[in-house]
């Protein structure tokens, strides 16, 4: 079985760079989720402690999945550019929260229809823009899920600050050790409707998928809306056709990730440690898999969630099983919104 292991290990990363990002990862996360619970730091902001641990340690760990630089130099600004984008993306949604949840208001998960824009149409200024656009969102969602209010400025200041520290140090020691994963195969040049280009046709479709969502969860509630909409924002694809792949294998991974994950529950109870080891795992291999194998990496940070949110006190059942259905439904409208909403078709780049 060793064995075995190993060989797939060599097939899906045969310089071992992406689980040197891997391990970059994880030790980013657990430096900045640490560094938020110190009693000195949290004691000095306005939320709880496990409130700032949770951001610093989001900002943190999507900051380092982003960044695909080969130069030191380069890697550390992109990282303090991408935490500061999550305090960006923090920021907004804490502004206008107590105003979107007054009554007869839609509530403040509409803010996450502009994240969603900003997460297909930065792609159009490359790797960094990319990066900030989802972290833009991953702001948003966060102070959402944390229920931040105007209150909380300095608690986004602080978590930017320590998350761009503590994703920093690592990137810094990896050093020539790693280097970013490439795509190989023929480049295409999606070409939407009207001339439109395909990023902009990508946010809109984000957007409208994610304000569909909304909706719904507002009509019928939702367990977790936000694994819906993050879904149907990162299912979208410069193409339908990728984005029917995409889709597709998000939801296989989901499928096979959470179950793993739930398996374990017994675990988070009796030998928690055991369970933060296997989550670092998948987090190694969510990283591994990213580039190429969407699915793989899909059923890793499923299994990712299910265990830590275990660990963390969580035991619904019924609560990690909606991951499935709410990925399903996240991804139908996405693709819904894709075969729908200016589709977009491939050819191959000139030259």
């Amino acid at each position: 079985m060793f064995e075995a292991i190993s060989g797939w290990f060599e097939r899906v990363d045969p310089g071992a760079h992406r689980r040197v990002k891997g391990l970059r990862l994880v030790t980013a996360f657990g430096l900045a989720a640490m560094m938020g619970t110190l009693h000195d730091v949290a004691s000095g902001v306005a939320a709880q402690g496990s409130t700032l641990s949770i951001l610093v340690g989001g900002f943190a760990l999507w900051a380092s999945v982003s960044e695909a630089r080969i130069k030191r130099r380069d890697s550390t600004r992109d990282l303090v550019l991408l935490c500061l984008a999550a305090g960006v993306g923090a920021v907004v949604m804490l502004s206008f929260a107590a105003e979107l949840n007054a009554p007869g208001r839609p509530g403040a998960e509409i803010m996450l229809t502009a994240g969603a824009f900003c997460v297909g149409y930065l792609k159009r200024f490359g790797v960094l823009g990319a990066g900030i656009g989802s972290q833009i969102f991953i702001g948003q969602l966060l102070a959402f899920g944390a229920g931040l209010t105007r209150a909380d400025f300095g608690t986004v200041a602080v978590a930017v600050t320590i998350a761009a520290i503590a994703s920093v140090v690592p990137r810094l020691l990896s050093g020539p050790a790693e280097h970013p994963a490439t795509l190989q195969g023929v480049p295409v040049v999606a070409t939407g409707p009207l001339r439109s280009p395909a990023e902009l046709v990508m946010g809109c479709q984000a957007a409208v998928a994610t304000l569909v969502i909304v909706a719904l969860d507002d009509r019928i509630g939702l367990e977790e809306a936000s694994w819906a909409i993050t879904a149907c924002t990162y299912v979208i694809a410069s193409t339908t056709t990728g984005t029917i792949d995409r889709v597709r294998r998000r939801i296989i991974g989901t499928l096979i990730g959470v179950p793993l994950g739930i398996a374990c529950l017994p675990l988070a109870i009796d030998a928690p440690l055991l369970v933060w080891s296997a989550a670092a795992i998948a987090m190694i291999i969510y990283a591994m898999a990213l580039p190429e194998r969407y699915d793989v990496a899909c059923g890793a940070y499923a299994f990712t969630l299910v265990v830590t949110l275990a660990a963390g006190g969580e035991h619904s059942t019924w609560l990690f099983a909606a991951r499935i259905w709410e990925t399903a439904l996240g991804g139908g409208f996405g693709l819904a919104v894709a075969l729908i909403l200016l589709p977009l078709h491939a050819r191959k780049a000139p030259g």
